[in-house]
Order: C-alpha cells, then sequence, then structure tokens
C-alpha cells in the first residue's frame, strides 16, 4: 500500500474516531436533562472541538441531532430482536415488550433522546421546514417501532388493526410509568405493567381474523 493510502486510511479513522466521540458527548449531555444541553456549539466545547469540526462532521444542527437519533437506534436494534420468538405464547411477548421499555426507558440514551425532543418543535411542519433530517430519522424510528410489533405478533391469530393501534399505544403508556418511577409514587409499578400487559393481550386475543 502506498504511503497515500496509509495516510488516508489513519485520517479516517481519526474521523471515525472524532466522530463517534462526538456522539458519545451529545448523548451524555443531552441525558444530563439540561435543556441548554441542546446546543451543538455546547456539545463542541465539551469535548474540546470547534463549531467548524462538528460542522465538518454533521453539516450542521439537523446534521448532529439526525446523526445522535441514528446512533441511539443501532445500539437498540440488537434489543428490539427479542420481540420475534415465535416460539412465546402471545402473553409472554407482550410481558417482554413492556419489560425492555421498562427498563430502556431510563437509560442515558432514552434521557438522551427525551431531552433532544423536548426541544425540537411540536409541529410536524415547523420541525420538517427547520430540522428535515431529524424529522425523517424520528419518523423513520415511528416506522421502525410499528414493524417491531408488526413481527412480534405475525404469526399469530391477530387482527393486524389491533397491532398498529397496540404500537401507538404502548411507548406512551410506558413513558408513564417510567415517569412514575423517576419521580417517586405510592403505586405499584409491577402491578401497573401487569395490568397493561393483562389488557393488551385481552385486546389482542379478541381480534381473532
Amino acid at each position: 500500500m502506498s504511503d497515500a493510502g496509509v495516510s488516508e486510511r489513519r485520517t479516517n479513522r481519526r474521523g471515525e474516531a472524532t466522530r463517534e466521540n462526538m456522539l458519545k458527548a451529545a448523548v451524555k449531555a443531552l441525558a444530563s436533562g439540561d435543556p441548554g444541553a441542546v446546543s451543538a456549539n455546547k456539545i463542541a466545547r465539551d469535548i474540546g472541538a470547534t463549531w467548524g469540526a462538528v460542522k465538518y462532521q454533521f453539516g450542521d444542527n439537523d446534521g448532529l441531532w439526525a446523526a445522535v437519533l441514528r446512533h441511539t437506534a443501532e445500539r437498540r436494534a440488537d434489543t428490539m430482536l427479542t420481540f420475534t420468538d415465535t416460539s412465546a405464547p402471545l402473553r409472554q411477548r407482550v410481558a417482554d415488550i413492556i419489560d425492555t421499555l421498562y427498563d430502556g426507558l431510563t437509560s442515558a440514551d432514552s434521557r438522551a433522546i427525551e431531552n433532544l425532543r423536548a426541544a425540537l418543535p411540536r409541529d410536524h411542519t415547523e420541525l420538517e421546514a427547520l430540522y428535515p433530517r431529524t424529522a425523517a430519522e424520528l419518523s423513520s424510528w415511528g416506522r421502525g417501532w410499528l414493524a417491531t410489533c408488526q413481527n412480534a405478533f405475525a404469526d399469530l391469530n391477530v387482527d393486524p388493526d389491533r397491532v398498529a393501534e397496540v404500537a401507538e399505544l404502548i411507548p406512551g403508556a410506558m413513558r408513564g410509568i417510567t415517569s412514575e418511577r423517576q419521580l417517586g409514587t405510592y403505586a405499584d409499578l409491577d402491578k401497573a405493567r401487569r395490568g397493561l400487559t393483562n389488557a393488551i393481550v385481552a385486546y389482542l386475543e379478541g381480534s381473532g381474523r
């Protein structure tokens, strides 16, 4: 290999390492919950980089936030595969989804994404206009989650429309339970998870095609 080829490979590796460090710093900053953390300039300063370095790696704020979403989605992909065990009965599959989200929604990745989403425009039209790449990543998350739920129950005799409804319900319901867990509550959250599981199972069992 020529000296130029070796130099290019080393440069690429340094660039990849810089990009990875920036993404890790972004997740750490966002996970703090500080609204001021949703700043590419601040994240650059935290790792001793310049705004120019961030622009080189991601283009702009939109590119950085889209990359953060993609980065966390890739790390979550292996966990999602546990929902595709076609040997498990319906109740176990639903319980596995509920339990996985219950554990995952308190992770640093999830806290980071919640803080980022809280700082982004709520209106989809405004979000897509100001942050088109970020909006596209969030939209792909929705499609990916629906596909995960569809795959989890594909071999069972359940109405696909009800599966789609359940897919819409679960994330919000689990965020509510997770919020109670983080704030402290007199409610029995294990019982709440069982109740949610039982309700979903009853709804899907009553939807035979």
